[in-house]
C-alpha cells in the first residue's frame, strides 16, 4: 500500500478526484444542514455578483504585494464587483490569481467578477505614464523631460535630495546615474521615486557589466570608467565608433597628452556649442590634462560597454568629418588630423 496514512488501507486520490470529493461533500452537508447551512454556506458556494460589464468608471489601486484576496477587497470596497469571495473563485477557477498585478487600473463600478479579471489582464486598463529617456542627456535636461512626459512637477524633480535616491558610492552626483531607458510612472509616484528607479537601473546594468572590475583592467576608478562613458556617448555619430573613441582617450591619457574635447567644454559652460577656447574650468580638456572630475551626460549601456571594452588601435585624434552622414575617421598623426579639421570645416561650410 501506499500514498495513506499509516494502519489506512484507502489510496490516495489524485487533486481533481479530491476537488470533486470535496464539492460533493460540501453539497452533501448542506442538503444535510437544510436552509439554516446553506445561508452560512452561501457566500462561498454562490456569492453574490453582479452582470455584464459595469457602467461608472473607477480607477483602483492594487497595491504591491497584494494577494488574489486582497485585490477582490480592494475591488469589493471600491464598487467595482459584488463580493470579494466572487472575485476570489472567479481567480482561482481560471488560475489567475498569480498573474494580477501592481499598479492603478481603469475599471468600473458594478462588474462581473469575470469581467472585473479581464480588465485587469488587460496591458490597456493599467493607468501609467510612460517616459523614454534616450541616452547623452544631461540630468538638467533628463529632469525637464521626465516632467514634461509623467506630469510631475520639474520643481519636485529638482529638489529630490540625492542622498535619497540610491547613488553608488563612488559617484559624485546624479550626472552619469540617470540610465537612459523607458520608465513607467504610476499616477502616485514621487520625483524620488521616479530618479530612484532610474539609478536602480543604473546599477543593474553596471553589475551586469561588471562595472568596478572592468573598470579596474583599463586603470580606471568606476567613476572615471562612468566619466569616459558619457564622453563617448556625447562626441559618437554612430554606435560603431564608440570603442574607438574610447580607445582615442585612453591614448592620449596614456601619453600624458590633453584631450582636446569640444563635448567637456561644452559642458563647462552648460551649452552644447562651444563659444571659447578656454575655461578656467576642471571640464576644459584643452587647458587641463586627464579626464575631467566626472561625467558629462548620462551614458546607456552601449557607451559604457566601450569604455569598459575599448577597440585595439593607436590612433590618438578623431574627427567627424561629416556629421550629416555620421562619418567619423581615426589617425594616429597630427598631418591628418589636421586635414580631417579642413575636411569637416568644408563640409559645415566654415571655410
Amino acid at each position: 500500500m501506499t500514498g495513506g496514512p499509516v494502519g489506512s488501507t484507502l489510496p490516495t486520490l489524485p487533486a481533481r478526484r479530491r476537488s470533486k470529493a470535496l464539492a460533493l461533500g460540501l453539497t452533501a452537508s448542506v442538503l444535510a444542514l437544510g436552509a439554516g447551512g446553506y445561508a452560512v454556506l452561501k457566500p462561498y458556494v454562490d456569492p453574490e455578483d453582479f452582470d455584464g460589464g459595469g457602467g461608472e468608471a473607477v480607477t483602483v489601486r492594487i497595491a504591491p504585494g497584494a494577494t488574489a484576496a486582497d485585490v477582490a477587497s480592494t475591488l469589493a470596497g471600491a464598487g467595482v464587483v459584488a463580493s470579494a469571495r466572487s472575485f476570489v473563485n472567479v481567480a482561482e477557477r481560471r488560475s489567475m490569481a498569480s498573474r494580477l498585478r501592481p499598479g492603478h487600473y481603469r475599471l468600473r463600478r458594478g462588474m462581473a467578477a469575470a469581467a472585473a479579471l479581464d480588465l485587469l489582464l488587460a496591458p490597456g486598463s493599467r493607468v501609467v505614464r510612460r517616459v523614454t529617456v534616450p541616452e547623452g542627456l544631461r540630468v538638467a535636461e533628463t529632469l525637464r523631460r521626465v516632467a514634461a512626459h509623467s506630469g510631475l512637477p520639474l520643481d519636485e524633480l529638482r529638489g529630490v535630495d540625492p542622498a535619497l535616491v540610491g547613488l553608488p558610492a563612488y559617484a559624485a552626483g546624479l550626472e552619469g546615474f540617470l540610465f537612459p531607458a523607458t520608465y513607467e510612472v504610476e499616477p502616485a509616484a514621487r520625483g524620488v521615486d521616479v530618479l530612484a528607479s532610474m539609478v536602480e537601473r543604473f546599477g543593474v546594468t553596471a553589475r551586469q557589466l561588471r562595472l568596478r572590475q572592468r573598470a579596474a583592467r583599463v586603470h580606471l576608478t568606476p567613476l572615471e570608467a562612468v566619466t569616459v562613458a558619457s564622453i563617448v556617448q556625447v562626441e559618437a555619430c554612430a554606435e560603431p565608433d564608440y570603442p574607438k573613441i574610447a580607445r582615442v582617450i585612453y591614448n592620449r591619457l596614456r601619453r600624458g597628452l590633453p584631450l582636446r574635447l569640444d563635448s567637456t567644454l561644452a559642458y563647462a559652460q552648460d551649452g552644447r556649442a562651444v563659444n571659447v577656447t578656454r575655461s578656467d574650468s576642471p571640464y576644459d580638456t584643452f587647458a587641463r590634462k586627464g579626464l575631467p572630475p566626472g561625467p558629462i551626460a548620462n551614458p546607456g549601456e552601449r557607451a559604457l560597454m566601450a569604455a569598459l571594452y575599448p577597440a585595439k588601435g593607436d590612433w590618438r585624434w578623431f574627427v567627424t568629418t561629416d556629421p550629416v552622414h555620421r562619418i567619423t575617421k581615426f589617425t594616429n598623426k597630427e598631418s591628418e588630423f589636421v586635414r580631417y579639421r579642413k575636411e569637416l570645416n568644408e563640409n559645415l561650410g566654415t571655410n
